[in-house]
C-alpha cells in the first residue's frame, strides 16, 4: 500500500492534520511526516504485518513495515509512527497474528478453545511474501488436546522463529458454574471441619447431601459442645459436695 509523505526536520512545526513519523535500518534513518487520517486507514487494513510503499515528497520511494504507532489514549488516534526498512527479496522476520477456523469437539462436549498465543514469529522469504495471518483448523481438537507452533502449516518458504514446542492452541475443561464452584468450596470446607474434630461424619454427610446448611450443623455442634460443658460442670459440683 502505498502511503505519500512530507520530508520534515525535528523542530518543525506540522501542518493541521499532519503526524510525525520516521523510518529506519541499520544504515538509514529518515524523518517525515503523514496526514493521520490516510495513515489511520491503511494501518486498520495492513497492521504490523502489511508493506507500505513510502513516497516522500521530492526523496525517493522505499518499502517499509509499522515498527511501532505511539496513540492517543484518549481518543484513540496515532500520534507518532515508527517504520523499519526493509529490502525486497531479503529475509524478515516479523509477528504474525494467529486465527482459528471450524468449532472444535472439545467445544461441543463443552469444553473451552484458548488461543495461548495470539502471535507467532515467523521468518518470511522477503516483505513482499509476509502472510497476512496464520490460519488454524481446529475442528478435530477434543478436551485436552492442543497444537504447537511446529504443527502449525506454513505458506510455502516461510519458516517458524518461535519453539516449535510452544502451546499455540489448546482445549480446557469446561469451566465451573458459580453453584458447582460453592458447592466444591463447600466440601472442602467440610473435609477439614471434620478432619478438625469440629464436625462430625454424619453432620457432613448431611450438608453435602442438601438436608442441612453448614451454618445450621455448626450452631448444632455448638449448641452440644455447651450442653456437654455445663453437664460436666453440675458433675463436679455434686462430686465437690459429697
Amino acid at each position: 500500500m502505498e502511503l505519500n509523505a512530507k520530508p520534515r526536520t525535528s523542530r518543525q512545526k506540522l501542518d493541521e492534520g499532519m503526524i510525525p513519523a520516521v523510518a529506519y535500518n541499520k544504515e538509514n534513518n529518515v524523518s517525515f511526516a503523514l496526514d493521520r487520517k490516510a495513515f489511520d486507514r491503511a494501518f486498520r487494513t495492513q497492521s504490523t504485518t502489511g508493506l507500505f510503499d513510502i513516497t516522500v515528497e521530492g526523496g525517493e520511494t522505499f518499502p517499509a513495515l509499522v515498527k511501532a504507532v505511539q496513540m492517543d489514549k484518549r481518543r484513540r488516534i496515532p500520534m507518532h509512527v515508527d517504520f523499519y526498512m526493509v529490502t525486497y527479496g531479503e529475509p524478515i522476520e516479523v509477528s504474525v497474528a494467529v486465527h482459528t477456523t471450524g468449532k472444535s469437539q472439545g467445544e461441543v462436549q463443552g469444553g473451552l478453545l484458548d488461543t495461548v498465543v495470539h502471535n507467532l514469529a515467523i521468518i518470511a522469504p522477503g516483505p513482499r511474501r509476509i502472510p497476512q495471518e496464520l490460519v488454524v483448523d481446529v475442528t478435530r481438537l477434543n478436551i485436552g488436546d492442543h497444537i504447537t507452533a511446529g504443527q502449525i502449516k506454513l505458506p510455502e518458504g516461510v519458516k517458524l522463529a518461535a519453539d516449535p514446542d510452544q502451546v499455540v492452541i489448546s482445549v480446557l475443561q469446561p469451566r465451573m458454574s458459580a453453584d458447582e464452584a460453592a458447592a466444591e468450596t463447600q466440601a472442602a470446607q467440610v473435609a477439614g471441619m471434620v478432619a478438625s474434630g469440629e464436625l462430625s461424619e454424619e453432620a457432613a454427610a448431611a450438608v453435602l447431601e442438601g438436608d442441612a446448611s453448614l451454618d445450621e450443623v455448626k450452631a448444632e455442634a455448638a449448641a452440644e459442645a455447651s450442653a456437654d460443658a455445663e453437664t460436666s460442670s453440675d458433675t463436679d459440683t455434686d462430686t465437690k459436695q459429697d
